[in-house]
């Protein structure tokens, strides 16, 4: 059976679009902090530099918070990690704690490398390049070279800013004259093979990044390099 008063409504009638904004005003608060946790990035070593240990620090934390918050709850985990296990101290911490955004960035840099296995990956954070998958041998003054041009992507470089700013900690007998830079720069080229001119030539000026499709610059999950310009 059919309802009058739906069928006398006028087709014309104002309609209102609730926004997503308002449908959220409209609904209760269903959440609210219940408490923090507070990672420390130090292990037994580094505390014991400072003259303290990590119970004394677990201590003394609990106690001020005892005093500025006397019904405040808490719980004290400390954080194992194998002794070659590398990077921060903190990342390492979340990590073992399985924070939720350490956990999401360690699946994202997984998932990275898998999709990199063609072409180049020039790894600042952990010094290495890889070529289609494979980890190239270089030297660490030949990584130190092209770092110096990849974190200076599509400007040119003079052979004399190579020199002051690669061996600048060597005596001026120890230095490399500038042509002996387009030497440092053929080996290099002759280790990233079929990829080598990504290190272009600017005919008597010096030398540049150019960046291709097949090439990841991959920084970290932290802050990028200083030199990063």
């Amino acid at each position: 059976m059919s309802n009058p008063a739906l069928l006398e409504r006028p087709v014309t009638a104002p309609v209102r679009v609730v926004s997503r904004a308002d449908a959220a005003a409209d609904l209760p608060s269903i959440r609210s902090p219940r408490g923090f946790a507070l990672y420390v990035g130090i292990d037994e070593i580094k505390a014991a530099e400072a003259g303290v240990s990590l119970p004394l620090l677990v201590d003394a934390l609990r106690r001020t918070l005892a005093e500025l918050a006397p019904n405040a709850e808490t719980h004290a985990t400390v954080a194992l990690a194998p002794q070659s296990a590398g990077g921060r101290d903190l990342d390492v911490v979340r990590l073992a704690l399985h924070e939720p955004g350490a956990i999401a960035r360690a699946n994202a840099a997984v998932e990275e490398e898998r999709d990199e296995d063609a072409g180049v990956v020039v790894d600042i954070s952990r010094k290495r390049v890889l070529l289609d998958g494979e980890s190239a041998n270089f030297t660490y003054k030949e990584f130190e070279l092209l770092q110096y041009l990849v974190l200076r992507e599509g400007r040119t470089i003079e052979r004399s800013e190579l020199v002051s700013a690669l061996w600048q900690a060597s005596s001026d007998e120890d230095a490399p004259g500038e042509r002996t830079i387009d030497v440092h720069v053929r080996r290099l080229r002759a280790k990233l093979g079929r990829h080598e001119d990504i290190v272009r030539t600017v005919r008597g000026v010096g030398y540049r990044f150019d960046r291709h499709a097949d090439v990841t610059i991959r920084f970290g999950h932290g802050t990028p390099s200083p030199d990063r310009f």
